[in-house]
């Protein structure tokens, strides 16, 4: 594996804590626990590995930006895009600590006030981060 593997991983590794964020939405609304717990806990554990993933790779090319290879209205919904990926990706990591931590100290009526909050945040922030890959690396690469 390269540093120019590392951004399709981060998305693969994004593109899973979608999924286990959606199937854990899913059982908590079928009132299955377990499942829903092994889903969040699975996605926080993934996310976190992309977040080292990430931090690495920013780290080995010294944090140079890929630049957009889009013009247009497609440049203009990248970056607006990409301005609140970058923020709520921020934000979230302390709302999910906050969320996991009630979780696990059985105070569900609290975790379930900053799951209303933390659930679609986290999960705008991993889809966001599946697009951004796409639009950056796929779809409009800067040529050079």
């Amino acid at each position: 594996m390269s540093v120019s593997d590392l951004p399709a991983l981060n998305a693969g590794l994004n593109a899973i804590s979608t999924l286990l964020l959606l199937a854990g939405f899913i059982f908590i609304k079928s009132e299955n626990k377990i499942a829903h717990r092994n889903c969040m806990v699975g996605a926080f554990s993934v996310s976190s590995v992309f977040l080292i993933t990430y931090v690495l790779h920013k780290i080995l090319v010294k944090g140079i930006h890929t630049p957009f290879g889009g013009e247009g209205f497609w440049k203009t919904f990248y970056y607006g895009m990409l301005i609140s990926h970058i923020i709520l990706a921020i934000v979230i990591v302390p709302l999910i600590l906050v969320t996991m931590t009630h979780a696990i100290k059985g105070r569900f009526e609290k975790h379930r006030a900053w799951a209303r909050w933390t659930f679609p945040l986290w999960f705008y922030v991993s889809v966001t981060g599946v697009l951004v890959y796409f639009m950056l690396y796929q779809w409009f690469p800067k040529v050079a």
